[in-house]
């Protein structure tokens, strides 16, 4: 069983950052890409951030510049520092990861259970 839990969620004004991170646990074998998705009322989920296991990352052109993502692979977390704040960036934020739990069994995807950021204008 692996469970994602995030934290670092929060109300903020505009400008401000924030710093969400998101532990992986449970039977992990290993872990390839871990990524940061945000939803918001009434629409579909949405990419944010991608790292890969090797530390390439890619951004939703909006983040760029102002969030990055980060992984501690010993630790099995994943971060995402969030700078210059907007509005637009309210959401909850959703930690994503694909793993295998073993040497014989294929990656899955796996979801955190989210976590809500709030830019105050």
């Amino acid at each position: 069983q692996v469970q994602l839990v995030e934290s670092g969620g929060g109300l903020v004004q505009a400008g401000g950052s924030l710093r969400l991170s998101c532990a992986a646990s449970g039977s992990i074998f290993s872990i390839n890409d871990m990524a940061w998705y945000r939803q918001t009322p009434g629409k579909e989920r949405a990419f944010v951030a991608r790292i890969t296991s090797g530390g390439i990352s890619v951004y939703v052109d909006s983040v760029k510049g102002r969030f990055t993502i980060s992984r501690d692979n010993a630790e099995n977390k994943v971060y995402l520092q969030m700078n210059s704040l907007k509005p637009e960036d309210t959401a909850v934020y959703y930690c994503n990861a694909h793993i295998r739990t073993s040497t014989w069994t294929s990656q899955r995807e796996y979801w955190g259970q989210g976590t809500q950021v709030t830019v105050s204008s």
